[in-house]
């Protein structure tokens, strides 16, 4: 094949005894190693499912703002918005694992895309409930419908596990590549949710998240290269009586209550602080932080298995959760707080990551989104369990202790982890 013309600065030539003979200086580039991120996206459908993955996730983070935003605009009722949402949030965590368990049976197109269509029926149900006044229990009734859908997160996970068989580094970057995705959409869903419904009507939040569930998950199905395939009569018991798997639950509803008690006790400092608008940011900052931590994560090779991990993984958590905590009761500055807690968040996606890494490894073959569904259940319920916590002790004590409320938790965690290092 003709080489083009090198420039003549470049070439060097030499006269030997019979002929001319040029040597070649030229500076030759070498191409330059992709990154582990870049390498783990030329897997075969692996962009594509991606970017349905984070479409379809994106509301999760939209609906209980708007569904609040909506409710309480119409009907003036905070607390009837709050029970609403909450009989939601009960409602995923009994029908999740069912309908992922139908999906690792039957496959994740066959079940995910009707499953998603029956939560979007749920939630347009509500907004019409709402926009004509249709009795309070039809609110319950229709949010409900809304447990249906899918873990696109867990499914996610899934296909890397199938794409990545037996490559622990890939996986490892992969794992931090959804925690960080996760992250990502519960820091903007409620931010374009507050956004939408504020500036156009009370229903538009809604109206775009059913948009985006639908869509993204559409587009996520439609990679059927990439799905594993269904294990129609899987030969392993639940996920449950795996040996690990109930001490791991046990974590994720000790993290969880992490989440709901941070959450409910920076919105009740802030508006102690006059500042309520801003507990939106402030928590957002914690979510950047958990963001940004989750994808230098995935950038370092792991050293020693996820169980050696794991509880180094939790005690830093825990004591990074005190940071808080020292900046409400001793400052009780705001500012301090959002630094604190930016800087706490940097312990969550490894510690999720972890978590999630020993639930693949546990979870027995042909119920793998079963068992990670599992764990988010877990962590539903320690939400739910941690906002109540922490509601109950900012109104009987006062918000700034209300943030040791995350960090025992954060310590039950870390003991149950300790305890159960090496699964029986």
């Amino acid at each position: 094949m003709p080489q083009p013309p090198r420039n003549p600065a470049e070439t060097l030539y030499t006269v030997t005894a019979d002929s001319l003979v040029a040597v070649d200086f030229a500076p030759r580039s070498r191409p330059r190693p992709a990154g582990p991120y870049r390498r783990l996206l030329t897997a075969p459908g692996a962009r594509a499912f991606t970017a349905g993955s984070l479409l379809a996730r994106l509301p999760a983070g939209m609906f209980g703002v708007s569904a609040v935003m909506m409710i309480a605009g119409a009907r003036g009722s905070y607390a009837l918005a709050g029970a609403v949402t909450a009989t939601g949030l009960a409602a995923t965590a009994l029908v999740a694992p069912w309908t992922a368990r139908l999906v690792d049976r039957y496959g994740q197109a066959r079940i995910a895309v009707p499953a998603t269509l029956f939560a979007a029926l749920g939630s347009l149900a509500l907004l019409l409930c709402v926009r004509h006044g249709a009795p309070d229990w039809t609110l319950f009734a229709a949010y409900a419908a809304t447990a249906t859908t899918p873990n696109t997160g867990g499914m996610s996970r899934a296909r890397w596990n199938h794409l990545l068989r037996g490559d622990a580094a890939a996986l490892h970057t992969a794992n931090s590549l959804e925690q960080a995705a996760d992250e990502l959409c519960f820091m903007l869903g409620p931010v374009c949710a507050a956004f939408l419904c504020g500036t156009f009507f009370p229903e538009a939040g809604t109206l775009a998240g059913v948009l985006l569930l639908v869509s993204g998950t559409v587009v996520f199905a439609a990679q059927r290269a990439s799905q594993p395939p269904p294990h129609p009569r899987p030969r392993s018991g639940s996920p449950l009586r795996a040996p690990g798997i109930p001490p791991l639950l046990a974590v994720c509803l000790a993290l969880g209550a992490v989440f709901g008690a941070t959450e409910v006790v920076t919105i009740a400092f802030a508006d102690e602080q006059g500042h309520r608008a801003a507990a939106g940011v402030v928590l957002a900052l914690q979510a950047a932080g958990s963001c940004a931590a989750g994808l230098v994560h995935g950038a370092v090779r792991p050293t020693g298995s996820a169980a050696r991990r794991h509880p180094r993984c939790v005690a830093a958590m825990t004591a990074l959760l005190a940071l808080p905590l020292l900046a409400a009761t001793a400052a009780g500055s705001l500012p301090l707080l959002a630094g604190a807690l930016l800087t706490a968040g940097t312990a969550t996606a490894p510690t999720m990551v972890t978590t999630m890494a020993l639930v693949q490894e546990r979870t027995p073959a042909g119920r793998l989104n079963e068992g990670m569904t599992l764990a988010v259940t877990g962590l539903l319920g320690g939400i739910a369990c941690g906002s109540a916590t922490g509601g109950w002790t900012v109104e009987h004590t006062s918000p700034a202790a209300g943030f040791a409320i995350p960090v025992a938790a954060a310590a039950t965690a870390l003991l149950v982890s300790l305890i159960s290092r090496r699964p029986h």
